[in-house]
């Protein structure tokens, strides 16, 4: 047989390989022992071309968690292999070309509930493993396809969104940035799937072991009707399949390509089987709206931490609209039962924080991602509402420019078709005006790329809206509110640094800026931010509070006197036009 062979590469002109020829190839082996949780253990097995190679720890564009602090045990066979750390993140072997394995163990420390359901755990009933807090990545081979063998208890399932092979246990991936975007959820859980437009969709839940039952029918049914409405708009996936990985008892999510990581509570799941998907929408819509629709910053993979992002007003703020919006056209029962209450409550907030007619929707995109607390000084905004109340007022003026015929649907929809264009903000610009005809450079240029005060009572009365507000001392559980507006950060050097959230509050106008660096209260010292949140609480009206603190320019001593403040309320009153009666309808 052998002859035969090399006859046909003779007659065929084939090249006989040979050890100078050989193909790179990256095969990866994740264990878990289940007599040890403290970590997991990870086996490399690298077919080199070169006898130098660098292998990465990835830092995710949103949590960089470094992962790469847990890593120990990093060996290289053959054993004459150098081995070298060249970056905090990067090793470098030299060794012949050819086979070579490397094996590592990540021991993260266990994390308390609730838990950031992105990050891994191990219990005796399953973990969340995999993504760049277990994987290295072979430099200048990123592209590469890899195999991961999963070497985990007999008893435990697997869901993720890795490709599957006939073995159950093995799985693919294309290259290594989708190797890192792919976390796996194995163990004891439950599952359940539906298909929506020919695609297949799997949803996974792994409970505590006292889970409170819920409706789990109901669950399901929620999430089927809040896709549903999502490929209603685009007309289409990104993916061939899709997983949804939900955690009991842990907190927040995380998106990806073909998969969402998620916390919930079983508790709360059994008071409303709907209480998560708000949260669930606005991941699953970052499929379309991030992942797919990707900001201009966004590296494929990289172990550098991610550059700012200047367009993540749209990437999170579109997303959040959504996020309402679908549950609505679901026909899913939402907290604020209008529109109009929804967009009330969103006023009213925006209203409420002097930073947003301060800062750009560009800067406070720059520093939600991978920013020291305090990068917007002695201001704190969130990109998710002001780019929510931005939609918003866009998709008034589509509206508007259209006599009703389009919104701000068709400019996503526009935007996915055109998502080989890297987003930014003249990509979202000439989306909108395509869409609606009209030039919208003059609001770009004031909210977007530049900063003032929102004129929404313009937007408003496009469609027949008009908004009233008043300001009232703040009320938190039938109680005049604290004007806490004030928290604290650890940057790992042993101290709490405040961040003050608009100098306008008793603690701004007290002299304290946000990144002075805490040495007490009250005579007494505070070196944590959960120390300084506790103190805080206990907190009461009227009282006097004595603060130090350390600055560049010396040491700096006030008293601030704990009092309440004022919020804005706005009230919408409807006296509709046609544009404002299809917008009431939720279309």
């Amino acid at each position: 047989m052998k002859t035969l062979i090399a006859v046909l590469i003779a007659l065929l002109g084939v090249p006989k390989p040979h050890a100078g020829t050989l193909k790179p190839a990256v095969n990866y082996t994740l264990r878990v022992d289940s007599s040890d949780l403290s970590g997991w253990s990870v086996e490399i097995r690298l077919r080199t071309v070169s006898d130098t190679f660098r292998l990465a720890m990835a830092a995710h564009p949103e949590y960089d968690d470094r992962y790469v602090r847990y890593v120990t045990s990093f060996t290289v066979e053959p054993n004459s292999a150098i081995v070298s750390k060249v970056d905090s993140a990067v090793w470098q072997v030299i060794t012949p070309r050819g086979d070579v394995r490397v094996r590592y163990r990540l021991a993260p420390r266990a994390e308390p509930l609730p838990r950031a359901a992105w990050r891994p755990f191990l219990s005796a009933t399953g973990g969340l493993l995999g993504g760049p807090h277990a994987f290295m990545y072979l430099l200048g081979a990123e592209r590469m396809p890899v195999t991961v063998t999963l070497d985990l208890p007999r008893s435990w399932r697997v869901a993720t969104g890795l490709t599957s092979t006939r073995d159950p246990r093995v799985f693919t991936a294309p290259n290594a940035a989708t190797l890192m975007e792919a976390p796996v959820l194995a163990g004891h859980f439950r599952d359940w799937r539906f298909t929506e437009r020919g695609i297949p969709h799997r949803i996974v839940y792994w409970p505590l072991p006292d889970a409170t039952p819920f409706d789990t029918a109901a669950f399901v049914s929620g999430i089927h009707r809040m896709v549903a409405q999502v490929f209603a708009l685009f007309g289409s996936a990104p993916y061939r399949d899709y997983t949804f990985l939900f955690q009991d008892g842990a907190y927040g999510g995380l998106e990806h390509p073909n998969s969402v990581t998620l916390g919930i509570r079983s508790v709360n799941l059994a008071r409303d089987p709907h209480e998560s998907l708000r949260e669930t929408a606005h991941e699953f819509f970052h499929t379309w709206n991030l992942m797919t629709i990707k900001p201009v910053e966004y590296r494929d993979i990289d172990y550098r931490t991610q550059p700012p992002v200047s367009s993540l007003w749209f990437s999170e703020g579109l997303t959040i609209f959504y996020s309402d919006l679908l549950l609505r056209r679901a026909g899913v029962a939402v907290s604020d039962s209008t529109r109009v209450a929804h967009l009330e409550q969103l006023l009213s907030r925006y209203l409420s924080n002097p930073a947003y007619e301060r800062f750009s929707a560009e800067a406070v995109s720059q520093v939600a991602y991978n920013a020291e607390p305090g990068a917007l000084g002695d201001y704190t905004a969130s990109t998710h509402l002001q780019g929510e109340v931005l939609g918003a007022m866009l998709d008034f003026i589509v509206r508007d420019a259209t006599q009703g015929r389009r919104s701000i649907d068709d400019a996503m929809r526009l935007l996915y078709a055109r998502a080989d264009q890297r987003l930014e903000s003249r990509t979202i610009e000439r989306a909108v005006e395509d869409t609606c005809g009209c030039d919208v450079t003059s609001f770009f240029e004031s909210y977007v790329r530049g900063a003032g005060v929102l004129d929404y009572s313009r937007y408003l009365a496009l469609l027949g809206l008009r908004a009233t507000v008043s300001w009232a001392p703040g009320v938190y559980n039938g109680e005049p509110e604290r004007d806490l507006r004030i928290f604290g950060f650890e940057p790992g050097d042993g101290s709490v640094r405040l961040v003050i959230s608009n100098p306008a509050s008793v603690w701004g106008r007290a002299g304290l800026h946000s990144r002075d660096r805490l040495v007490s209260m009250d005579g007494s010292p505070v070196s944590t931010w959960p120390e300084l949140r506790a103190r805080l609480q206990r907190l009461r009206m009227g009282d006097t509070v004595r603060i130090a603190v350390e600055r560049p320019s010396g040491r700096y001593a006030t008293t601030v006197i704990v009092a309440g403040f004022e919020r804005p309320s706005v009230r919408i009153e409807r006296v509709p036009n046609a544009l404002g009666q299809a917008w009431l309808g939720t279309p």
